[in-house]
């Protein structure tokens, strides 16, 4: 490893500093090149310029060092650190030397925060088990991008629920209306050649009290998540609950129709209340209990809303009400591709081999679910409901 590669600075405030503890380091404690450093003369190091970083990126880099029992600090993950990127050797000497930081300060003890700083707190309590996680995100948290993927979502799933509330002059119960199901977004069994519809469900809903309950989830969860694990992250794990609740319905309830981002949502929910419950200790937030109860009461008033939904007399039969199996698919996705989304803040998805092996089994999934679509409907003779 070549030491004369350039540092990638977090902040203008910190670029001084790092630049002057990159020069040290290839100067004269790696005068051999060999990319790697003395653990202790790293603390030294430190010990003499560390006043000059921000205190939570000193409290991290004390923590890589203490974690390194080999008596070396790879310099690669130095540079990592002051990049916001962490590896596997990183995140096993962060945690290695993480019992060094019990004695320091928690996060929560700061005083003299800004609104922002305190709301920034806030969400790192809600979401990371870790403190040394909390803050790494405290400290490199800057607001760019802003969590605007579930903001997008939201508002375009109000637009279309507006939309539609005009045109049919009905708010609540929409989808007993007989021109609910002719647009171009809902899922319909007679329709799945259009592929789109496999995802554009979701911006559909049955009424406003449909809407009113996943938005409120999608708000209240998804956008603390989003401002934490980032769009591509949470985009992956709503739009594989989406995809994965029509492919469902496709499969069990094969003459139903869906609307709704209940896919979505409760793969969102489900992953981040399986997160709280398997780190339980070292979830911080307030009255966590409770508020678990409260998301299950939700989940369980939308989820017994759309079985009532779909088992009343449809106003138009042949055509059955809306599905909920879809939820049920959701649930499935956050129980598996989406928890390890969530436990892996510190690494990158793709060094992950559980990851992959959650990733292989959606696939595989969807995979058999195209094949069903395609040829099991016929092979049953299923009797499907008139095009709408």
């Amino acid at each position: 490893m070549v030491l004369g590669s350039g540092i990638t600075q977090t902040t203008d405030m910190t670029r001084c500093p790092l630049q002057k503890l990159e020069d040290i380091l290839q100067e004269k404690f790696d005068s051999e090149s060999s990319g790697f450093i003395s653990t202790e003369r790293f603390r030294d190091l430190l010990a003499a310029h560390g006043s000059e970083l921000d205190p939570h990126k000193l409290e991290v880099l004390l923590a890589l060092a203490d974690g390194n029992a080999d008596g070396k600090i790879c310099y690669q993950d130095f540079v990592n650190l002051m990049s916001n990127k962490r590896s596997n050797s990183f995140r096993r000497a962060i945690l290695q030397g993480g019992r060094q930081l019990k004695g320091a300060g928690a996060l929560g003890e700061e005083v003299g925060l800004g609104l922002s700083q305190r709301l920034v707190r806030h969400i790192a309590y809600e979401t990371l088990p870790r403190e040394i996680d909390r803050k790494w995100y405290f400290d490199s948290y800057t607001c760019c991008p802003p969590p605007w993927l579930i903001l997008a979502i939201t508002i375009a799933e109000v637009a279309v629920f507006m939309y539609y509330g005009l045109q049919l002059d009905r708010w609540v119960l929409q989808v007993s209306s007989p021109h609910f199901l002719r647009g171009p977004l809902p899922y319909h069994p007679q329709l799945r050649i259009q592929a789109w519809r496999y995802l554009s469900y979701a911006f559909m809903h049955a009424g406003i009290e449909h809407l009113g309950l996943n938005m409120a989830m999608q708000l209240l969860v998804g956008v603390p998540l989003e401002m934490v694990h980032g769009a591509l992250r949470i985009g992956l794990v709503y739009v594989c609950g989406v995809l994965a609740g029509s492919l469902a319905v496709s499969v069990t309830d094969m003459t139903a129709p869906v609307v709704g981002s209940s896919g979505g949502v409760y793969a969102l929910v489900s992953a981040h209340l399986a997160n709280v419950v398997m780190n339980w200790s070292g979830m911080k937030c307030q009255f966590k209990l409770f508020r678990m109860a409260m998301a299950l009461v939700c989940m369980s008033v939308e989820f017994g809303r759309a079985v009532w939904l779909r088992f009343y007399p449809p106003a138009f039969p042949p055509c059955p009400n809306p599905s909920f199996v879809a939820h049920l698919g959701g649930v499935m996705v956050g129980l598996t591709l989406g928890v390890v989304v969530l436990q892996n803040y510190e690494q990158r998805l793709q060094e992950q081999s559980l990851f992959w092996i959650f990733f292989s089994v959606y696939f595989l999934f969807v995979l058999c679910a195209v094949f069903w679509n395609v040829f099991a409907y016929s092979l049953l003779d299923v009797r499907l409901p008139p095009t709408p």
